[in-house]
This record gives C-alpha cells, sequence and structure tokens, in this order.
C-alpha cells in the first residue's frame, strides 16, 4: 500500500512538473500573463508583456518587441520608435515543507526524549528531532518579468542611426522563430 501511494504521488509531480511551462505568446486574460496594449493617440501605443515564473527576461523583451512590431503593421504603419522601455522584474519567496501533504509537526514531551520537535508521517510513524524551521522547509525565489514600453508608429523607412527604431517587418522575421504560441505546446 505505501509503495502505491508513494508511486502514485510521484507520477502526479511529474505530470504536473510536464504541464508547467513558460508563458506562450498570448493576450493576457484577466490581467494574467500575456501581451496587452492601450492606445493612447492614433500612432502611440503603450505595450507590454507579462511572463510567469518559468518565462524568462529574453523571452518577455522578445515577445513584447514581435507584439509592438504586429501592432505597427496591423495599424498600417511600417516601423516604430520605442520613446520609453522599462522591465520589472518581481521577486517572492516561497517556503514549502519537505514533508508534504499529511505531515505535521509540533514542539513538545517527547518522552523519554525529553522537550523537542517531532513530526508524523502517515507512512513512517513518528520521528523526533526533526526542526521545521531548518531542517523541514525549502524556500524558494520565484521571479517573474514585466516588459512594458510606449511606442510610436510611422510609414516609411526607419530613420538610420536611431537605435530606437525598429523595422517591423523584420522584427516580425528575426523573432518569429522564437515565438511560442498556446497551440505549439504540447501537453
Amino acid at each position: 500500500m505505501r509503495k502505491t501511494t508513494l508511486l502514485a504521488l510521484g507520477l502526479a509531480g511529474l505530470i504536473l512538473t510536464a504541464c508547467a511551462t513558460a508563458t506562450p505568446y498570448r493576450a493576457a486574460v484577466n490581467s494574467s500573463s500575456g501581451y496587452s496594449e492601450q492606445r493612447i493617440e492614433s500612432n502611440r501605443y503603450r505595450v507590454s508583456f507579462s511572463g510567469n515564473s518559468l518565462t524568462n527576461l529574453e523571452t518577455v523583451e522578445n515577445y513584447l518587441l514581435y507584439r509592438a512590431a504586429e501592432l505597427t503593421k496591423q495599424n498600417g504603419y511600417d516601423y516604430f520608435v520605442v520613446a520609453d522601455r522599462n522591465t520589472e522584474k518581481k521577486e517572492r519567496y516561497r517556503s514549502t515543507s519537505r514533508l508534504g501533504a499529511g505531515y505535521g509537526s509540533h514542539f513538545g514531551y517527547l518522552g523519554h526524549y525529553g522537550f523537542g520537535w517531532s513530526y508524523y508521517s502517515p507512512y513512517f510513524g513518528y520521528g523526533y528531532g526533526y526542526d521545521p524551521f531548518f531542517d523541514g522547509y525549502d524556500i524558494r525565489q520565484i521571479t517573474r518579468y514585466t516588459a512594458t514600453a510606449e511606442i510610436a508608429m510611422y510609414r516609411g523607412k526607419k530613420p538610420a542611426g536611431n537605435e530606437k527604431a525598429y523595422q517591423a517587418s523584420e522584427v516580425l522575421t528575426e523573432l518569429g522563430a522564437k515565438i511560442v504560441r498556446p497551440e505549439d505546446i504540447k501537453s
């Protein structure tokens, strides 16, 4: 019974891990991960892309530029200039018990062991000497990136020498192979 339960828990963990992927290129739904834009003027937009904790900085910034290029082409323009750009890094820490579900610990009298920490496992019974403040928890850093840019869109060829100007068709071509859409993810 114990082996079957442990095997089932292990398989469930593998399935959940396999389903976890970086944010695909998609519109943000209910302020979650993905791209969004706001029209400011007829040729200006504020564009952003937010990734989940599995989406790295480079991907977030590439998806932002790709969305800016798409908007530029969709609105009948040829190039865009980034007027303002910002990438925000949000970090938080998550603490999880190494003992997992079904385990508990308490501080109290431990028979001939005196006072101290103990734990109970439904699979292995009671144990002593467990310290949940140091031995029983894993602390994991979770980082999420959000990139935002204000862009102005123009017709014609981008001005030479302007490092903030991007030819929309070139951006779509160069970054297109790096774009992962929801339908590209196999579950």
